[in-house]
């Protein structure tokens, strides 16, 4: 691992990881310094020499990455950041200032001395004040996916699992929770701890989500309700015509109660909500609109 220092000739090489307004040339030199073929290191940072950096990476002013952390080509981390032990994080990953990655889990009853993991994919936006706690069990991972988008002050809990294309608008989520691909959640929503929020699922902002959500759905409402399946992101996705219909026809289906799917076409979207809804649950189905309040 190399530290380096900018050199004179790049004035406000660090202005940009600040996040303070840029010129074209700041640009240059920002884009200069995510391809540079050794890590770059601000004076002010602090980094273990055990700690395994990529060609690429640049560390913002004042940022601290402890032992046991890998992070991958062209990443950026902005100021103020905080990497703790036993994190892996892929490549061209960006976090922005304060964010705090791989502290102990929230569980007072986690030995210190276990090694627990956070593992972090590749191209994710982590804004700024997001928290994301390590595993709990020995050699196990609280995990982010690739190509996310992890808005401010946005917390993921001990042992969570998030997939890729996941967007986390300033949202807390308990521990275990598992989020699919392509979710979205909207701001300040709180996800209760064991629950299951499946790909394509769109969940309403400032809401508490106490139960599963379905693949494919829209959730909004208090209590939460699943209103109708995600329209919108499916067609963006590219489920449309026969195939849209066939989880229509499958969504009528959950919604009467009958999770077996039988008589529905068999396409991509049916065969994975079948096996979703075929995995345990700890927290059960969120309730359809139109039902009575009393399921909750």
């Amino acid at each position: 691992m190399t530290r380096l220092v900018p050199d004179n000739s790049s004035p406000g090489a660090f202005d940009t990881l600040r996040g303070e307004s840029s010129t074209d040339e700041e640009t240059a030199v920002y884009n200069h310094i995510k391809t540079m073929p050794e890590a770059s290191i601000h004076p002010t940072a602090i980094v273990s020499p055990n700690a395994k950096l990529a060609d690429g990476v640049a560390v913002g002013p004042y940022s601290i990455i402890h032992d046991h952390v890998e992070i991958g080509a062209n990443t950026v981390i902005g100021p103020h950041v905080v990497i703790h032990d036993y994190v892996r994080m892929g490549a061209e990953n960006r976090l922005h200032a304060h964010a705090v990655i791989g502290d102990l889990p929230q569980d007072i009853s986690f030995d210190i001395s276990t090694e627990t993991w956070v593992e972090i994919g590749d191209a994710n936006i982590v804004r700024e004040g997001v928290t994301i706690h390590r595993a709990t069990a020995p050699s196990t991972s609280t995990r982010l996916g690739s190509g996310c988008y992890v808005m401010t002050n946005t917390h993921i809990g001990h042992d969570c699992n998030i997939g890729s294309g996941v967007i986390l608008s300033s949202v807390a989520l308990g521990g275990h929770v598992e989020i699919g691909d392509k979710a979205v959640l909207g701001a300040s929503t709180a996800i209760h701890q064991f629950c299951r929020i499946g790909h394509y699922a769109m969940v309403a902002g400032f809401m508490p989500i106490r139960k599963d959500v379905m693949p494919y759905t829209m959730v909004a409402g208090d209590p939460a309700r699943h209103y109708r399946l995600n329209t919108v992101g499916l067609r963006r996705s590219g489920i449309k015509g026969e195939r849209y219909k066939a989880l229509e026809k499958a969504y009528r289906a959950v919604k009467s109660g009958d999770k077996s799917l039988q008589g529905i076409e068999d396409t991509a979207e049916v065969q994975s909500l079948r096996e979703w809804l075929a995995l345990d649950s700890k927290r059960g189905l969120t309730g359809f609109l139109g039902q009575s309040k009393n399921l909750d």
